[in-house]
């Protein structure tokens, strides 16, 4: 692949997930422009991009920029913000966006690119994410494991579907294992679950998931979390793969046991997390159709509970 050749890429959110998505591209010689904040920006333009990989360490020379505008002459846009600025991003990125440009939501929780059309009319790809990746210092990305996309049309649009080869060879080409799914809903969701069974209990305990699974008394909880959350899927008429969803999240913490959740990292660093989107999501769909949620009501609180005082 040659940066004539291939489409250019913005990413817009350039911390864990998006560094190292596009790090991975960068590196495979898609012309990539990271865009996030000014300490990690300032270092990728001075050193390039510190890639700590399972299999290799590189400096990868990488565009970087902290305005949304340098996204306007990109043909695909990464969209990796975290989920609290999800309307905000979309917003800010709207103008700049090309007229054929795609844009795909690497994102936790489920609903991101229903939340994006509404703010915006952009119908994004919604892409289910598996990686264990983190910042360890600003223009470094550690990869601790997997590293894989499932992505899917969740608009019934002719044009995101044509799209979805294009982009799935892409990232195919640069190493990401990328799957196109007809489901991606229920890909979505069984996500959501993992995250549900190992993040907020990874934050509360400061573990690595190795550790989560090892532990009876936590199996015991992440079970709860489980059984909860396909019981409240059921109740929202979502079809799920046919898998064993207890041993699908036991296999999560095998693969990415040097893993910590991101949860856990934005608590450490004093930041605003996800969980509303995920156990929060989980316990406020389940009021709406009158299931019980109280293992993730209490992970739920728990970690809001530590994330006001982190912050504060």
């Amino acid at each position: 692949m040659t940066a004539e050749s291939a489409p250019r890429v913005a990413v817009i959110g350039a911390g864990a997930v998006g560094c190292y998505f596009g790090g991975m591209l960068a590196r495979a010689g898609v012309p990539v422009t990271l865009i996030g904040r000014a300490r990690h920006v300032d270092a990728i333009r001075r050193d390039g991009l510190f890639f700590d990989g399972l299999t290799f360490q590189e400096q990868i020379p990488v565009a970087a920029a902290t305005e949304v505008a340098a996204a306007r002459d990109a043909a695909i846009v990464l969209f990796c913000v975290k989920t609290v600025d999800t309307e905000s991003a979309a917003k800010e990125l709207a103008p700049h966006l090309a007229p054929d440009a795609v844009v795909v939501s690497l994102q936790n929780g489920v609903d991101n690119a229903s939340r994006i059309r509404r703010a915006t009319g952009i119908e994004a790809i919604p892409a289910v994410v598996y990686v264990g990746a983190s910042m360890t210092a600003p223009g470094r990305v550690k990869h601790s494991g997997r590293g894989d996309l499932v992505i899917g049309d969740m608009f019934q649009n002719d044009r995101l579907r044509q799209r979805l080869e294009g982009i799935a060879a892409l990232f195919g080409q640069a190493g990401v294992p990328c799957r196109i799914s007809d489901n991606v809903e229920g890909e979505l969701w069984t996500k959501m679950i993992i995250n549900c069974a190992y993040n907020a209990i990874s934050a509360l305990g400061r573990a690595r998931y190795g550790v989560l699974v090892r532990q009876p008394e936590t199996r015991s909880v992440m079970r709860g979390v489980i059984e909860e959350a396909l019981a409240v899927a059921r109740a929202s008429g979502v079809r799920l793969p046919d898998v064993d969803m207890l041993a699908t999240v036991r296999k999560i913490g095998d693969a990415l046991s040097e893993a910590t959740s991101s949860t856990a990292q934005d608590i450490e660093r004093g930041n605003r997390t996800e969980i509303d989107s995920l156990n929060g999501y989980l316990v406020r769909r389940g009021a709406e159709f009158g299931v019980p949620t109280p293992v993730n009501h209490t992970l739920h609180a728990l970690v809001k509970l530590l994330e006001s005082g982190a912050r504060a």
